[in-house]
């Protein structure tokens, strides 16, 4: 009598189902869990967070005694215009090193109220600064914008 050997091992089709079912759920993982928007939402996160530390640190700065929004216009950079409603009106706040085109904050705030200026994740200096801007009412309330904010609008107003 002739016996037959037991081959073990899987066939092909077997391998390529679970390749395939591997796949999908890889697929599935990866579409759920999102990161270009997890990315996205923790860019805005901090532009949120930059946006209120500049305003408090101009906050702090006009409520010592003397202190007003119009000493934030100093010689190494353009003074803050005016809001209107258009946001492209609102200047950027940069470094000094470019200052005749930017809103310079650094020698009023930094080392006294602000450890330094905040950049935005996505700022390129050469063109928007520090990514940020910023305008004033004719009453005198400061208006920071994160112009370069990703899917929403970060405002903030005090």
């Amino acid at each position: 009598m002739l016996k037959q050997k037991s081959l073990k091992g899987f066939t092909l089709i077997e391998i390529l189902v679970v390749v395939a079912l591997i796949a999908i759920l890889t697929a599935i993982t990866f579409i759920a869990i999102n990161p270009a928007k997890n990315f996205q939402d923790t860019r805005n996160a901090q532009r949120s967070a930059d946006v209120t530390q500049i305003l408090n640190a101009i906050t702090q700065f006009t409520s010592e005694q003397g202190n007003t929004t119009a000493m934030l216009t100093n010689t190494d950079g353009i003074a803050i215009p005016t809001c209107t409603a258009d946001p492209a009106d609102m200047a950027f706040i940069g470094p000094a090193s470019v200052a005749d085109t930017f809103v310079v904050l650094e020698p009023d705030l930094v080392d006294e109220y602000i450890v330094g200026i905040p950049v935005d994740p996505l700022a390129v200096t050469a063109t928007n600064g520090y990514g940020y801007s910023i305008c004033q009412t004719t009453g005198g309330r400061i208006t920071i914008n994160a112009p370069l904010a990703e899917g929403k609008t970060i405002s903030v107003k005090r």
